[in-house]
């Protein structure tokens, strides 16, 4: 064959099933090699969580996972998501139903007009908007609820899906990972650390101004980047695909009285639920029952008969159905290092490191732990008892102030939830978006790199200044 007709073959993303189906068979063949370990678990009376005793761990016999229950971890991972699998069907049917009425189409191309000339500023105004209620309700897989909406409105002016998705999804993590009054993190790891609740906000403050603003940039240099040459868009695939979903600013659709109906429900569906997180400690069943009510009502105030807000519904659940699926086949990563008995001898050989680290850069040992743990344990709650009660006596001996050991989990433990593939708040957002995850990798691998960046920078500062 010519040399000038030989194409090189360029190095294709493995299915992203493909990617989370080697990490499990990884992680079965580690517990064949890792020694078996375990803590023992106990009721911390503050919190009245289950968390690892730390001066409990011991290495027991070997329990390696076997084929069929390698295979059996899958069914049982898709059990154990079960409520988070079903949220996203939930959120995808109900919102097809919504968006089939033509009411959000309305109201959004106005929303697009007033800023067809300024768009670049929705991004930063989103980002703000939503890094409050990550940081206040610690707004993670919620903020899925918004994505349609923030998808439109980026390609009405100019943009593209991946744009939509960060604008919400990021603003939301900016605002959890920095955990200003974040319940879920924070409020957990200061009562383990026996801080007060909320003690240091300041800092916590500065640090989400600074990520909010690093990812405001580089969004926006993105997005302006592809106005001006769509080809450069990350998923131009999916643009072009979904063409006809571009809003028309030169010929608005009319703004009916059916559509100010559905609008007013769906203000009112969520309003309800951000009054019932707030007040009534709502979560995913409640949040997912209060959408579909808001589903089913908007579709009939549409115009709509049951039939086609059935037909619809199971629409917008078939459209979601990968990333659906996908939370839950990855619990099976973390369902066969528990199975195995691996999970606690990785944990506990992590704080083994940072303790033999010296003093001075402990923290940072700490910080770069917790990064690693997130991709092992993604509830944030979770990570928290499991780790806290390690890293908390940890800081003791080696002179980092508990403050200082609770925000290197915290940042740890954020980052990278925008990434992992088995988190409900990335594969929810992605899927109710239709954007790949690989392609979402692809353009966000940078901005997580600037992330752990800052990162790195305030653990460093706070244990410089005693931050405690």
């Amino acid at each position: 064959m010519n040399s000038e007709t030989k194409k090189k073959k360029k190095f294709k993303v493995p299915h992203t099933y493909v990617i989370i189906a080697t990490i499990i068979l990884l992680m079965a063949i580690c517990t064949y090699i890792v020694p078996a370990g375990e803590y023992q678990r106990v009721v911390d009376e503050a919190t009245g969580r289950t968390v690892v005793d730390p001066d409990t761990f011991t290495y027991v016999e070997q329990n390696p996972v076997k084929p069929f229950e390698l295979f059996m971890t899958i069914p049982d991972g898709l059990v154990d998501a079960a409520s988070i699998v079903f949220f996203i069907f939930v959120i995808g049917g109900a919102f097809e139903v919504i968006a089939a009425t033509g009411a959000i189409e309305s109201g959004i191309s106005r929303i697009a007009l007033r800023f067809r000339d300024s768009g670049k500023w929705l991004i930063p105004i989103f980002l703000v908007i939503f890094a409050v209620f990550g940081a206040t309700i610690g707004m993670a897989e919620e903020c899925m609820l918004f994505v349609p909406l923030g998808v439109m409105l980026a390609r009405a002016v100019g943009y593209d899906a991946i744009v939509g998705v960060a604008m919400i999804m990021l603003g939301a993590a900016n605002g959890f990972t920095s955990g200003a009054l974040n319940p879920f993190t924070v409020g957990v790891a200061q009562t383990l650390a026996e801080l007060p609740m909320f003690s240091g906000l300041w800092y916590r403050l500065i640090i989400m101004v600074v990520v909010v603003i690093a990812t405001a940039l580089y969004i926006m240099r993105y997005a302006a980047k592809i106005k001006a040459n769509p080809e450069l868009s990350v998923v131009r695939d999916l643009e072009i695909a979904e063409r006809g979903k571009v809003l028309d600013l030169d010929n608005l659709p009319e703004l009916t009285t059916k559509h100010k109906l559905v609008l007013a429900t769906l203000a009112a569906g969520i309003l309800s639920i951000v009054f019932g997180v707030f007040n009534f400690g709502w979560y995913i069943q409640e949040i997912s029952t209060a959408f579909l009510i808001t589903g089913i009502f908007a579709g009939f105030f549409g115009g709509m008969g049951p039939s086609k807000v059935s037909e619809h519904f199971v629409a917008g659940a078939k459209s979601v159905v990968f990333g659906a699926l996908l939370v839950g086949v990855s619990k099976a990563i973390l369902l066969v290092m528990q199975n195995g008995l691996i999970l606690d001898t990785v944990v506990h050989g992590l704080a083994q490191v940072v303790g033999r680290l010296p003093s001075s850069i402990t923290a940072v040992g700490m910080y770069f732990v917790q990064c690693l743990i997130n991709f092992l344990i993604p509830s944030g709650s979770g990570q928290a008892a499991a780790t806290m009660p390690i890293m908390v006596p940890l800081a003791d001996v080696t002179g980092v102030e508990r403050q200082v050991a609770v925000l290197a989990f915290q940042l740890g433990d954020g980052f990278s939830n925008s990434i992992i593939p088995y988190t409900a708040s990335c594969m929810g957002s992605l899927s109710v978006a239709n954007v790949p995850w690989e392609k979402w990798a692809k353009w966000f691998i940078k901005l997580l790199g600037i992330w752990y960046a800052i990162g790195l920078i305030f653990i460093v500062i706070a244990q410089a200044i005693g931050y405690a």
